[in-house]
């Protein structure tokens, strides 16, 4: 970690709004059968395992956990998933990353569900930090951050020899 750095969240607020979101995502969705949740590789996967293990508790439907693996900086979509678009036919997809910054991470997750016909499609993050260059906006969000440009925004989770938290630098 660079030397300059702003705590945002610590561990005990990052699973409190983590158990927030989980509880959203229960009301949104108590008459469904199955939902999915994707997560976007590293840190939306980390959330979604965290949302997937706290429903599997508390909510009366299957969840089913997908991957999603993004190259940010193509200019086109490229993905792999480690599931078919097609089952996602029909159902709700719930698609998570840790910080929605510019968006373009969730309109290119967007983009992989694109042309399955969805029953319901949300977003959820950690952490929104109000920078949008592509028309995206959540439905579940831990925080919003009114931030400037420069300064990024680092969510650790599950890493060795560090406590989990969300920083500004």
């Amino acid at each position: 970690m660079p030397d300059k750095q702003l705590l945002i969240l610590n561990s005990q607020q990052i699973q409190q709004k983590i158990d927030r979101i989980a509880y959203q995502i229960l009301e949104d969705n108590f008459d469904e059968d199955e939902i999915l949740i994707a997560g976007i590789l590293p840190g939306g996967n980390k959330i979604a395992e965290r949302l997937k293990a706290i429903l599997d508790k508390i909510a009366p439907f299957q969840i089913r956990l997908l991957t999603i693996k993004l190259d940010k900086f193509s200019p086109f979509l490229k993905a792999d998933i480690n599931f078919d678009v097609q089952d996602c036919s029909n159902k709700v997809v719930i698609l998570v990353d840790d910080v929605l910054n510019s968006g373009k991470a969730l309109a290119y997750g967007f983009g992989i569900f694109r042309d399955v016909p969805l029953k319901k499609f949300r977003t959820a993050v950690l952490i929104d930090r109000n920078h949008k260059k592509f028309p995206i906006t959540t439905d579940f969000a831990g925080i919003a951050l009114s931030t400037v440009l420069k300064e990024h925004v680092e969510v650790v989770l599950d890493e060795e020899g560090e406590e989990d938290g969300a920083y500004l630098r």
